[in-house]
């Protein structure tokens, strides 16, 4: 049975994404992650990077890559794999620099193992991520339309 205090249902031009968040691997990232979707961040933000066999990376508010909410997030690496369906904090070339931004992987993505930190992972609607449009950056991106969390949709 699920947690809906840590589930999130995501809305997107594709269709429904279900999230188990992990506060036990990223306790931080977690409570900000629900911070935002109840302020509603990321209601109409777009999925900006996607690379085919990659990820699907999105929380930018100026649907570009470059910002954030403005609050950075310590590193919460952990042993968890980047596999199918992981959701894992983007960053920049500083392990602290996460902020709103996050990806979902396509593929297994061994190579970020330990250096990115994973807050979740897609329990439902895959099948919804798999079809999001590609592009770095992308033309007319898909979008989340709205992201709740599960305790909180009635």
């Amino acid at each position: 049975m699920s947690d809906p205090e840590n589930t999130l249902l995501i809305e997107t031009t594709k269709g429904p994404i279900k999230v188990e968040m992990r506060p036990d691997l990223a306790p931080g990232h977690v409570a900000r992650v629900k911070e935002l979707v109840r302020e509603g961040f990321y209601d109409g933000v777009a999925f900006h990077r996607v690379i085919d066999g990659f990820m699907a990376q999105t929380g930018c508010p100026h649907g570009t890559g470059t910002g954030g909410s403005g609050k950075k997030l310590k590193a919460e690496f952990s042993k968890e794999k980047h596999v199918r369906g992981t959701v894992s904090a983007a960053r920049a070339m500083d392990p602290n620099s996460a902020d709103s931004q996050f990806f979902i992987c396509f593929e297994d993505a061994p190579w970020l193992d330990g250096q990115y930190s994973v807050w979740g992972k897609v329990t439902e609607g895959m099948d919804n991520v798999d079809n999001i449009k590609r592009g770095e950056p992308v033309r007319d991106p898909d979008k989340i339309l709205s992201i709740k969390v599960a305790a909180d949709a009635g």
